[in-house]
């Protein structure tokens, strides 16, 4: 398992012993702490319908989770993004979507209570099936046929492998602009809202 989102305070037990010897070198080691990070409103390039569905498909929005922002898509075929976006579907930079040692799996359970980055489990993107599934009610969303409202599933986590081999938490919280509490058919859709945790460290848990 990978040391991925509790914050960390260490002391360098080698420091820690010089320091006693010497007040000049009296000096800790801290290891920063990982910090949840928010992104609002990050739209998913695709045209929609009045139902909220795509009808057009454009590019691909990819996201560094490393650098927190927008790649360019001229940069699609590189190690640069970590997950990619277009109406409900995610990508990951592995497999068949791009050159990275990306992959996910679908956590259960709160946000808060994944630590700790599973090292095995983790499915990368393929012909017969992306690494995050698609479709309502088998990944990160359901879509209700009655209201054609796309919501989150609550309780469901993403774990990503990043294109570099790191690790990450990921939580959607909205797919509609600007993120209302009680999405209707006249909000803009295919607009992400979530909040993750990007781990670049890899330190294993002793």
């Amino acid at each position: 398992m990978k040391n991925l989102f509790r914050p960390a305070l260490l002391l360098a037990t080698g420091t820690l012993a010089l320091a006693s010897c010497s007040k000049d070198d009296d000096t800790t080691t801290v290891t920063p702490a990982v910090q949840a990070q928010t992104v609002s409103s990050l739209s998913a390039a695709s045209t929609t319908s009045s139902t909220g569905q795509p009808i057009a498909a454009k590019h691909y929005t990819f996201f560094s989770l490393a650098d927190n922002k927008q790649v360019a898509y001229t940069d699609s075929n590189t190690t640069k993004w970590d997950v990619a976006f277009r109406g409900t579907t995610i990508l990951t930079n592995s497999g068949i979507s791009g050159p990275g040692q990306g992959g996910a799996q679908v956590y259960t359970g709160l946000f808060a209570d994944l630590t700790t980055a599973p090292t095995t489990g983790y499915a990368v993107d393929a012909a017969s099936a992306l690494a995050i599934p698609a479709g309502s009610g088998k990944g990160w969303y359901s879509y209700d046929a009655t209201t054609h409202i796309v919501s989150p599933v609550a309780g469901k986590v993403l774990a990503i492998r990043t294109a570099t081999g790191k690790y990450a938490k990921l939580e959607i919280t909205s797919y509609y602009k600007n993120a209302p509490a009680a999405p209707s058919a006249t909000d803009l859709s295919g607009y992400y809202t979530f909040r993750y945790v990007y781990q670049a460290s890899g330190t294993s848990l002793k």
